[in-house]
Parts: C-alpha cells; sequence; structure tokens
C-alpha cells in the first residue's frame, strides 16, 4: 500500500468509488495538502457562460451595417437595443450590463480570446481553464495554480467553492483543488450518515500508514468544511426575488454565503446552454434573462449588505460566434467574444477597448484584440493580491482595471 501515490490510492480506494457511498466528488476535490489561505477579504465570483455565447447579440452594435447584412433574421432591432453609447447597446435582456453600466460598476472587455483560436468546446474551455497557449497542454487550472501558490496559507479546504456536483478544470491544482458543491445541506447529510462516521472514527488505526492515513485526513477536513459551509448557510436568507430555476438558485446560495461570512474566497458558477446553432434568439434570449435576473438580485443582496465594493464578477464564455447567421436561425462557432468585470471598485468603467471592427475579420469571425490571459493577470495582481506570473507561468500586462 505505501509504494501507491496518494492520487491512485483515492483512485483505487473503495471509499472513491461511485458505488461505494455519497461521498466521493468532493472527495477527489481535495486530493492535496490541506493548510491555509489568507489573503484579503475580497470575493472573486466566475460565471461561465458554457457553449459559446454570442457577444454580438449580446452587445449590440446597433449602428453597424454589417452586422444586420448579417444577421437578417437573428440580429437585435435597433430600437430595442438599450443604448449606452453611438455605437453599442445591450440586448434587451440585459438589464443588468445597462444598469450597472450607468452605476460605472462594469468594464466590458471587447474583441477577448487568444492567438491561433480553437473553435472546438472542450480544447477552447480548456485553454481558458488553464491558461495555456493554443499548442499547450497543462494539467492544471489557473485558480488551482492560484490555491497551489498559496499553500502554506491555506486554512481550509473549502476556499474555492463551485456550485455543481463536479468540479471544474480551472479550480484543480497539483496539490490543491477546489471544492464542488451543489447543495449545503445535503452535502451536510451525506458527511453526518452514520457509514461516513463511522469511517472516520477509525482514522487512528491508521496513523502509520500515510496513503490510508491521508485519506481519513481527507476525509475528516471534507466532514469539517462540511459543517461549517451547512452552519454558514444558514445565517442569511435572502428576501431578494431571484428567478426560480438552477441559475437563480446558484446565484442565491453564493450571495448568502457571502453576506454570512463564509471565509471562502472563490465562488464558480457555470450556465450552460449557449451553443445557439439554431433558434438562437430563443434560446439565448432565456438565458441572458435568467442571468440578467439573477445578477440583479445578487448585486441588489451584496449592496444592501454593503459586501459589493468587496465582490468582483467575471463572466466570460469559450469563444464568441460567427458573424454571420447561418441557415437555420443560429450561429456556428466563432473567435472573439466580450467578456464582463462588475463589482464595486471598477475603476476604468464602461468599455475597455472599441467594438469589433466587422470590415476586418478573421476567416468570418471577430478578430482577437485582447489576450484572456491579461484579464487573468489583472485579476490576479490587482484584485487577489497575488503574482500572476508565478500562477500564469507567464508575464502578462496588467489592464489596470480597479
Amino acid at each position: 500500500m505505501k509504494n501507491l501515490s496518494r492520487r491512485n490510492f483515492i483512485k483505487k480506494s473503495a471509499l472513491a468509488t461511485a458505488g461505494s457511498m455519497a461521498v466521493p466528488m468532493f472527495l477527489k476535490a481535495f486530493d492535496g495538502n490541506i493548510n491555509l489561505l489568507n489573503n484579503n477579504n475580497r470575493k472573486l465570483v466566475i460565471v461561465q457562460f458554457t457553449g459559446g455565447n454570442d457577444g454580438l447579440n449580446a452587445i449590440v452594435p446597433y449602428t453597424n451595417d454589417i452586422y444586420y447584412k448579417s444577421r437578417p433574421t437573428i440580429s437585435i432591432n435597433s430600437s430595442k437595443v438599450l443604448k449606452v453609447t453611438d455605437e453599442l447597446g445591450f440586448n434587451p435582456k440585459l438589464k443588468i450590463l445597462q444598469s450597472l453600466y450607468d452605476k460605472g460598476d462594469i468594464s466590458i472587455i471587447n474583441n477577448i480570446g487568444y492567438p491561433d483560436p480553437d473553435r472546438s468546446h472542450f480544447r477552447s474551455m480548456d485553454i481558458w481553464h488553464t491558461a495555456s497557449d493554443s499548442n499547450e497542454f497543462l494539467s492544471t487550472g489557473w485558480l488551482g495554480r492560484y490555491l497551489d501558490s498559496n499553500a502554506g496559507n491555506i486554512k481550509n479546504p473549502h476556499h474555492a467553492i463551485e456550485i455543481d456536483d463536479t468540479l471544474s478544470f480551472a479550480l484543480k491544482g497539483r496539490s490543491m483543488n477546489g471544492f464542488a458543491m451543489s447543495n449545503p445541506a445535503q452535502l451536510s447529510n451525506t458527511t453526518n450518515s452514520r457509514i461516513v462516521q463511522n469511517i472516520a472514527k477509525h482514522h487512528h488505526d491508521h496513523e502509520h500508514e500515510e496513503n490510508i492515513a491521508y485519506l481519513y485526513q481527507t476525509l475528516t477536513n471534507t466532514i469539517s468544511s462540511a459543517d461549517y459551509i451547512y452552519e454558514k448557510s444558514k445565517i442569511y436568507r435572502s428576501s431578494e426575488s431571484y428567478p426560480k430555476g438552477k441559475i437563480g438558485h446558484e446565484f442565491k446560495q453564493v450571495a448568502e454565503l457571502i453576506i454570512s461570512g463564509c471565509d471562502t474566497q472563490i465562488y464558480y458558477i457555470t450556465i450552460s446552454g449557449f451553443d445557439t446553432h439554431f433558434n438562437q434568439n430563443v434560446q439565448q434570449d432565456r438565458l441572458l434573462g435568467a442571468y440578467s435576473d439573477a445578477m440583479t438580485a445578487f448585486t441588489n443582496d451584496l449592496k444592501n449588505n454593503n459586501m459589493w465594493d468587496d465582490t468582483l464578477v467575471m463572466t466570460f464564455s469559450e469563444f464568441g460566434r460567427r458573424v454571420a447567421e447561418n441557415g437555420s436561425k443560429g450561429t456556428d462557432h466563432g473567435k472573439g467574444n466580450n467578456l464582463y468585470l462588475m463589482g464595486g471598485k471598477i475603476k476604468n468603467a464602461g468599455f475597455y477597448n472599441k467594438a469589433p471592427d466587422l470590415t476586418n475579420l478573421d476567416n468570418g469571425d471577430v478578430k482577437y484584440e485582447v489576450d484572456f490571459r491579461r484579464v487573468y493577470a489583472t485579476i490576479l495582481n490587482d484584485w487577489l493580491q497575488t503574482d500572476s506570473q508565478l500562477v500564469l507561468q507567464k508575464g502578462f500586462k496588467s489592464l489596470r482595471l480597479f
């Protein structure tokens, strides 16, 4: 047994198999050393639009004839656009972005992407999650490496929480990982079940077996975090009107944990369904509307509890869509897109750069202008106050947004 690596041991252990009990998903989240984290009180909330959100129908170039000629059936009518500049406005479903724009609480980065972009969902998302070059394959995520870089200060295994049953690549480090959890009460009930508690009580019997002792310590820390998160989740119950369904529930859960004083620093939310190859407007309107309603309640919650200034929300998608619509009233995989940074400490508010140049495309796609890793460097250096070059493994110039 001692010859097994910790990773292999957990994979081989009966405790890590799906059929043994309901522990495996969050046990896998702690395949690393448990130390303590102490940076600052700032919170980072990542919202991932999975599938490739169509940025041109979200941030609309409502005076651009090429946009309307390229999209005769799916373009957003200029009379419906929430106009904020002489060129750009928001999809009518994105009222929250207009509100934040008017208050100076949002910075929108157009034409974001990376060199030699990939149109595959899986590969492009891996690149965003790991902050790799397009021809580079990394085994750790950018937020996982952030946890690794602070391993000597981390005091809890729930420093980064994904509101889901599985953990995104972005939150997986070499020695530290994030914590995947969809429901605090359900997680607590699982870890406090008789079988889990009985197993945890026998850790002293194996304290001289390194791998077994490690597994028991992982289980103990998981139980402790589950209890901690559950107790925190009961402190504050929001009265804001979050939309019903998964999106509203997840934003509400994050807001309640932040306001309750949970010492988690990073929260991760995934919204799926943006792969709009056909009947795009119906699908995108539904998702953007739910996102906007949830973000409205979320920002109200945090502002009313004096937490908005200490929170940064980043919303991104793995790529944009093609400029021209396809034959099914949808759009196909593209390249350059837009990204939103929201919070009470945004200094360079509004549009960070110009609208996409639709006269100068990359084989029918919006050209990337800003490398997304510059956003990561900005967040790491200026928000999380850590060394971005250590985490990203390359130097990227900050955008100076905070």
